[in-house]
């Protein structure tokens, strides 16, 4: 079994995926020959660029022109390996370094204590995933549930999972008669240990969808 993403780990970026790459620090030279060439015109949401050797994903652009000078991009960016953003705006048509990131669809089986175990369902292969590459995609997982794993060159990078879920809510305070129009919210703890707000009216037991991106209810599920 394959034990991936610790802290002695450099992080690393791709292009057309959103990706947080961990590799081994002495490994760095071997990214970079995993990275290709783009120009800033090029840049999507989700790519990954490596800026003076850290990974740093495109989470928005824009192109600019300006009424004076040449025409600019301007961007944020989410360092994989800390989670900082930064404002950035490159001068339009120059290179930028590109990481190479790959995405499979594997089973999350459990937690061993220290890891999150994965399998790729068509070979069989068993991946662990430490807690800081999981990142909030803990609060949504259930066992035998499928998510995406991306990796560079063998190495995870992150977890994606899709944008809502639908989980049971273990426990929440009774609601009262005629909460449904009064537009408040309550605790209310998943089936995954996360804790949300709900609507007042919903109860436990209930099977509510929820956004993976910013916790927030989405709605009841139909029975």
């Amino acid at each position: 079994m394959l034990s991936l993403g610790r802290s002695d780990r450099a992080v690393g970026w791709d292009p057309e995926k959103s990706a947080i790459i961990c590799c081994p620090q002495n490994q760095e030279s071997h990214l970079q020959r995993r990275s290709t060439v783009a120009t800033t015109n090029d840049l999507k949401n989700g790519m990954v660029l490596n800026l003076d050797g850290q990974l740093w994903q495109v989470i928005w652009f824009q192109h600019h022109k300006p009424g004076k000078g040449g025409a600019v991009v301007r961007s944020k960016l989410k360092n994989i390996e800390s989670g900082k953003t930064v404002d950035k705006t490159f001068n339009a048509d120059v290179k930028v370094e590109v990481a190479n990131v790959d995405k499979r669809t594997m089973q999350y089986l459990y937690n061993d204590g220290t890891s999150y175990i994965f399998m790729d369902t068509s070979t069989y292969d068993q991946l662990e995933v430490a807690p800081e590459i999981v990142g909030d995609a803990k609060n949504f997982m259930l066992e035998n549930q499928e998510a995406i794993v991306a990796t560079n060159d063998g190495r995870v990078l992150y977890i994606e999972l899709p944008a809502s879920v639908e989980l049971e809510v273990q426990y929440t305070e009774p609601g009262l008669q005629g909460d449904r129009s009064t537009g408040g919210t309550k605790p209310a703890t998943l089936e995954t240990g996360h804790q949300i707000n709900v609507p007042l009216f919903i109860v436990t037991g209930e099977k509510i969808k929820v956004d993976t991106r910013d916790s927030s209810y989405q709605g009841r599920v139909s029975s």
